[in-house]
């Protein structure tokens, strides 16, 4: 009997570990174009900018006219790299806390959001420094070929600025702000409205149901959650003025662009993000109930 249970604990972080792990992995192959363009967007100071894109389908032919189809998988490595222990992380997380909920006097519903919330700000201490490379590497317009890799931008920003909040961690408050509000809506919403619709016998309709289940989940927690992911992208950014450091903190971004560019700059990106979050949320949550559904079935 001792030995038992600590095997199944074992089993059970691992079944979660390798599907978050495969969610995430699909989901980023899939989405990172997107990805590129939403960021390209966000960094863009307004039309005075004499660089900034007039609309969604000239960011992609500009993108592809003097950076070819590599440009849209700029920064790509950073993700993959992160991404299997960061989903990992985010689902093995949230079912932990979900677990340790169920001990509180909270309603189902409030603990599926409150793990959520959790499992977010737990993914955001991890992938952080690889967000700060990643958009560096998003927001160089110079061709594939000429920019530099990812350890090599990501041995610049250490050398330059160290692994603090200046350096590899820098923008770590907008990460919080960004994953925590995005998973705690992502996964109260998707679990509380799955179990409230009926299930279906047929496999193509369960499919569907739960992927339109996902995709709502995905695209409202993308539209409540960016003005956060708009602050990251302007601190993790190159700077207005080089050398001076104009987006420091995430308040105080979302202040200075709602001040200089109106509340709409609030928002910039959210189409690409939608393109990319609400049909990835979905990936991401099927791959992982299917992966791990197949894993406890299989090992």
């Amino acid at each position: 009997m001792t030995t038992k249970k600590p095997q199944s604990m074992l089993r059970e972080a691992s079944h979660q570990i390798i599907a978050g792990g495969s969610a995430g992995l699909v989901e980023i192959c899939l989405m990172h174009p997107l990805d590129v363009v939403k960021t390209r967007f966000q960094i863009q100071r307004g039309s005075s900018d004499p660089n900034s894109y007039k609309n969604l389908s000239d960011c992609f032919r500009t993108i592809y006219r003097n950076e070819r189809i590599f440009g849209f998988y700029k920064g790509i490595l950073p993700p993959i790299l992160a991404e299997t222990p960061k989903r990992a992380v985010k689902f093995f997380t949230f079912e932990q806390y979900k677990k340790l909920l169920t001990l509180t006097p909270l309603s189902p519903g409030v603990a599926l959001s409150v793990a959520g919330l959790g499992a977010g700000l737990t993914e955001a201490v991890v992938v952080n420094p690889f967000e700060v490379v990643k958009v560096s590497l998003q927001a160089n317009r110079d061709s594939f070929t000429e920019q530099p890799t990812s350890f090599a931008q990501a041995r610049r920003i250490i050398k330059a600025d160290g692994f603090g909040l200046r350096g590899l961690n820098k923008g770590l408050t907008s990460t919080l702000g960004r994953h925590g509000v995005f998973n705690m809506i992502y996964f109260g919403f998707y679990f509380n409205v799955k179990d409230a619709i009926p299930t279906s016998p047929d496999p193509t309709l369960e499919f569907m149901r739960k992927f339109a289940i996902g995709l709502v989940s995905g695209t409202i927690s993308s539209c409540v959650n960016i003005p956060f992911d708009v602050a990251k992208s302007r601190i993790q950014g190159p700077q207005p003025v080089p050398g001076e450091i104009k987006y420091r903190t995430c308040f105080q971004s979302m202040t200075l662009v709602y001040r200089e560019e109106g509340y709409l700059a609030l928002y910039k990106g959210l189409v690409p993000k939608i393109m990319r979050l609400g049909p990835g949320g979905a990936v991401m949550l099927l791959v992982y109930e299917y992966v791990s559904g197949w894993l406890q079935n299989n090992w």
